[in-house]
């Protein structure tokens, strides 16, 4: 089967779900036998060979906030309308879905998946047409795909609810890692197993570090707080975040990490935390779970769908409860532990990858056949009519 993907920023992953998503996604599909095809940004990844048996094709775009995402989702339908012959294309993200009308309009035969990761539009970086814009997409993704897959339980409701459409739930997933001892990030930064708090995230506003930061502040405690990530046209809020630290020697900014350092670092966090006001379905949240870590999430749906009972919660946007639950974390390092090791067993039962992929290859299948029967189906009618 020939898949191509579209959407996503590229792979191998250097930050964000989706391309964490597509590249766990992809790379599996190839092991599998299957001819799998990723349009990469060239700002993000301008190599054109192949990842682990995934063919990578490499365009430009505009690299702007607003434009970036959009401008090389159009390049990617112009290649693929007028260069590939493909079985299956699957978009990613609501943004890029909103060009799904022009591939079925030149390839009304061939059957387009979407995968809906999140409302993005709810996120503050985007301005009012942007968000309209997003919402245009999300109208597309629901309603013009030959077939919708969710993340979340939350947004198959949302899509079933407000579109009508029947949408296929399939999670996010993580491969379980191995656990690591705290080498390099012990000789780098001085961080020692159990030592400190961790966050994996984009520093964005919706991600809520900032709440993160400010309760940290209160409390009486030699456990650092490690924040891993990077902005992502988001200067101004970065500068915030670092003025709201203060200088405090304890709170570190790693920037985008990957690879041995950030398994280091989950490894050997105390626990996981994650302050955000939206998400769709947090991989690095159940990448935490997965390497045997305590989560505490804002009560949002998506989090508490990802926890499902066996974290800890604190009120959204609530500084006050953040640091009253981060205390209460300090205080019993046995519940942590013991949370650390139900959240891994949960991992491991809803949101393996391995089972994810054989889900998804059944939605491929699915959609070839139902539009090899529409295919007939249209014949017959025709020649019906021609008699």
């Amino acid at each position: 089967m020939k898949i191509m993907f579209i959407g996503q920023k590229g792979i191998p992953s250097l930050s964000g779900g989706v391309e964490k998503h597509v590249e766990e996604l992809a790379v599996k599909l190839a092991k599998l036998g299957h001819d799998v095809n990723v349009y990469t940004r060239s700002n993000y990844n301008k190599s054109n060979d192949s990842y682990k048996g995934v063919k990578l094709i490499s365009l430009p775009s505009i690299s702007t906030k607003n434009f970036d995402a959009i401008s090389h989702t159009f390049l990617a339908c112009l290649d693929l309308i007028f260069k590939r012959k493909v079985d299956i294309i699957h978009f990613h993200s609501i943004g890029p879905s909103s060009l799904i009308w022009l591939v079925k309009l030149f390839k009304p035969r061939t059957p387009v998946i979407a995968t809906f990761h999140s409302q993005c539009y709810y996120h503050k970086k985007w301005g009012f047409f942007a968000k309209a814009y997003l919402r245009f997409g999300e109208f597309m993704c629901c309603r013009v795909a030959d077939k919708v897959i969710v993340i979340s339980k939350n947004l198959k409701r949302y899509a079933e609810d407000k579109y009508g459409r029947e949408a296929e739930y399939i999670p996010n997933g993580v491969s379980l890692p191995k656990i690591l001892p705290a080498n390099e990030i012990e000789k780098r930064w001085g961080l020692k197993n159990n030592g400190y708090f961790l966050s994996v995230s984009r520093l964005i506003r919706h991600k809520g570090i900032h709440y993160l930061i400010e309760a940290y502040k209160k409390i009486n405690t030699d456990k650092k707080l490690v924040i891993v990530g990077d902005g992502s046209f988001t200067d101004e809020y970065v500068k915030e975040l670092k003025k709201l630290a203060d200088k405090n020697q304890n709170i570190i900014f790693m920037g985008k990490q990957s690879g041995k350092i950030l398994s280091e670092l989950f490894s050997n966090a105390y626990c996981f935390v994650q302050p955000s006001e939206s998400e769709g379905l947090s991989i690095a949240l159940l990448e935490a779970m997965s390497y045997r870590k305590a989560a505490l999430v804002s009560d949002i749906p998506e989090n508490k769908e990802a926890v499902g009972g066996v974290g800890f919660t604190f009120k959204n946007k609530n500084v006050v409860d953040l640091r009253k639950k981060l205390i209460q974390l300090l205080t019993n390092s046995d519940l942590v532990k013991k949370y650390g090791e139900f959240g891994h067993e949960r991992v491991k039962k809803n949101y393996n990858w391995d089972g994810i992929v054989v889900e998804i290859l059944a939605v491929y299948d699915k959609t070839i056949i139902d539009k090899q029967a529409a295919k007939e189906s249209y014949k017959i009618q025709s020649n019906n009519v021609s008699v």
